[in-house]
């Protein structure tokens, strides 16, 4: 194009977001901004905040924040929403606070709910219940995203009876027909808590087919509560819903490991290579000086391995003097010695980008971690030890939601 206007500029940077080519949509804003050609607007920087959100690069989202106060551009419904989402997400829910608490007659239903599911993916679902009391008390009227927020927020946090309760008042008072996610929310809220008749319950009763998302709550929470029977029925059922995720599969494997049934592991294992569905692997990512450092298991490619590895030995070392002792239930993987598997543990993708960010920051300053697969159960509970020993904050965003580590507790409760 011999001359590219805002317009023009916006739709590259909203298809690179909307395909998740997060790093390509804010490269192009820079782009943007060096080209000198014509200003970005708020529809430019919802998209430039949405990929800086995916990637939970918090400096990078300060800086935008920044831009859009430097250059007045007027902070409306949509654009407050990706602000206080940009900050829940990347573990700054101070700063989502601040932001909403601030926006003043601005706030629209959008806003709110942006806020609960905030407050809600950082585990903290007591403010999100208070919120979502105050919203009520506006006379704003929720819609069905809030109240899946709500639900999810008394999943996350064991609330039974407060979920219950808001289930029945959606549809009483609300007059809000329960959708699949909602259904969905009911299944998770009760397979958390072990409430496995509830469940079933809740699932027979569902006026529309299961979908993959209500099998994989009661899978995990079989995995969790060692309900190996009921999590093998709904395994094949996961798998049945959706044959090419490779969740299903894994998720089926990981309740034959754990109740010793290698056969079956195998047997899911070659179905899943019959089928040609790829596991995706775990991968853990930390951004130091606006730079994101990605980390798989085991991964000896970054140019400060050595660094790394010594501060890893570092801290097996003080976790060892502090009481640790590896879950080796974790390895979910048919081996006899226990010294290879907790080799395996230490290697774990979070533990090395926790060396790194140790190494990489000042003392006391918070480490924020992103991995792209759920925390497991041993990692959870070494980073709890390390916030300790190392007097740290350390955050990290997993698939489902944030967990942040003070003091050797974290903000989920261990109800995860």
């Amino acid at each position: 194009m011999q001359a590219r206007d805002t317009v023009s500029w916006n739709t590259i940077i909203a298809w690179c977001v909307e395909n998740g080519e997060y790093e390509e949509a804010i490269a192009v804003f820079r782009e943007m901004l060096a080209s000198m050609e014509c200003l970005p607007d708020r529809v430019t920087l919802v998209s430039v905040i949405s990929a800086i959100t995916y990637l939970g690069a918090l400096a990078q989202g300060l800086w935008a924040h920044a831009y859009v106060c430097r250059k007045g551009i007027e902070v409306e419904e949509r654009l407050s929403s990706a602000l206080i989402n940009m900050y829940s997400k990347c573990g700054c829910i101070e700063g989502a606070v601040h932001m909403f608490e601030n926006l003043g007659a601005q706030m629209n239903v959008d806003t709110w709910n942006a806020m609960l599911a905030g407050f809600t993916a950082n585990g903290c679902s007591e403010k999100a219940l208070e919120l979502f009391a105050r919203m009520e008390i506006t006379g704003l009227v929720p819609n069905k995203i809030t109240f899946n927020t709500v639900l999810n927020a008394c999943s996350h946090g064991g609330f039974v009876e407060e979920g219950m309760g808001c289930f029945e008042r959606m549809t009483k008072v609300y007059g809000i027909e329960p959708d699949i996610a909602h259904y969905g929310c009911m299944v998770d809220l009760f397979c958390r808590a072990g409430l496995f008749d509830k469940a079933e319950k809740m699932i027979q009763m569902m006026p529309m087919k299961p979908d993959a998302a209500v099998w994989k709550a009661l899978v995990g929470a079989c995995k969790t509560h060692r309900n190996f029977e009921l999590g093998r029925k709904a395994g094949h059922m996961l798998i049945e819903a959706a044959p090419n995720d490779h969740a299903g599969y894994v998720l089926l494997s990981n309740i034959y490991a754990l109740d010793g049934n290698w056969t079956g592991v195998h047997k899911v294992r070659k179905l899943m290579l019959d089928r040609g569905v790829q596991k995706v692997p775990g991968s853990s990512s930390i951004e130091i000086d606006g730079v994101i450092h990605e980390f798989i298991s085991g991964d000896k490619s970054h140019s400060s391995k050595e660094d790394i590895y010594e501060m890893l030995s570092e801290m097996c070392q003080q976790l060892k003097v502090a009481g640790y002792v590896p879950d080796t239930s974790h390895v979910l993987l048919d081996i006899d010695d226990e010294d290879m598997k907790e080799s395996s543990l230490a290697l774990h993708s979070e533990k090395l980008a926790i060396a790194f960010g140790l190494i990489s920051t000042a003392p006391g300053m918070p480490i924020r971690i992103a991995k792209n697969l759920r925390v497991c159960g041993d990692c959870h509970n070494a980073v709890k030890l390390l916030s300790k020993i190392y007097g740290r904050c350390i955050i990290v965003r997993d698939a489902n939601q944030f967990h942040h580590f003070r003091e050797g507790s974290c903000s989920c409760g261990d109800f995860w």
